[in-house]
């Protein structure tokens, strides 16, 4: 009996300080997806007017589409933002546990993520299914709203900042640009000769250039300490 009472005081005791923890992050996550909305949203508009009346098929375009989900077009390319409804610790190959925020309390290594992802806009306008998006950053927030970004090297900042920042519309606005930035840099790479060469019958009804070539940009990115830190890293 005493060791049945000794494990209720411990499921008490995780809930208490675990799961407690990981409800404070999901509402810091939330809320900074959120302001992420915002963000998007009041973009759209300000760069729309300072377009004015140029060509309307670079126009930004909002799209709240869920809870965890929100996208802006901008001109060819989408950025999907979006939050996972779960709470992650970072595994212990990950650089971040090597930083003294982490390292003198473990339950900073606690976070929510934010993925950004860039997809081509024709990939959803023609439904091309198979077409790829690219994960290009990936934003952790904590219980405290400490934060960083991982990816490539304009969207990710060092480890060492993490526990000396906390996430603001400031920074959220940063990232955003960035991140709009780093996918319009990037430009689409004809596909090789001999992935297309070849094509059946059924391809050519259902339009070759939807079904037989799997379109995306050339973006590969390695999400790993040398990534953010600065080192060169490889793109496919």
């Amino acid at each position: 009996m005493a060791e049945l009472d000794d494990k209720k005081l411990l499921i008490v005791g995780s809930l208490k300080d675990k799961s407690l923890l990981k409800q404070k992050v999901y509402d810091n996550t939330f809320q900074s997806f959120g302001n992420i909305k915002d963000i998007l949203k009041n973009l759209s508009k300000e760069l729309n007017l300072s377009i004015g009346g140029i060509d309307s098929r670079i126009r930004l375009e909002y799209t709240d589409r869920s809870n965890f989900d929100a996208q802006i077009k901008v001109a060819g390319d989408i950025l999907l933002f979006s939050m996972h409804s779960n709470i992650f610790q970072f595994d212990r190959e990950h650089p971040a546990w090597k930083t003294p925020y982490i390292q003198k309390n473990k339950f900073n290594a606690y976070s929510g993520i934010i993925n950004i992802y860039n997809f081509l806009a024709d990939s959803f306008k023609y439904s091309r299914l198979d077409d790829l998006g690219y994960l290009i950053g990936r934003i952790f927030i904590n219980h405290e709203n400490q934060y960083f970004v991982e990816g490539k090297r304009q969207m990710g900042m060092l480890f060492t900042n993490y526990g000396n920042e906390e996430i603001s519309k400031l920074s959220l606005q940063n990232i955003i640009y960035t991140a709009i930035l780093y996918a319009l840099e990037f430009d689409l790479l004809v596909p090789p000769y001999d992935t297309v060469k070849i094509a059946t019958v059924g391809q050519a009804e259902a339009k070759i250039q939807h079904s037989r070539v799997i379109t995306g940009k050339r973006l590969g990115f390695q999400f790993n300490s040398d990534d953010v830190l600065g080192n060169n890293s490889k793109q496919t």
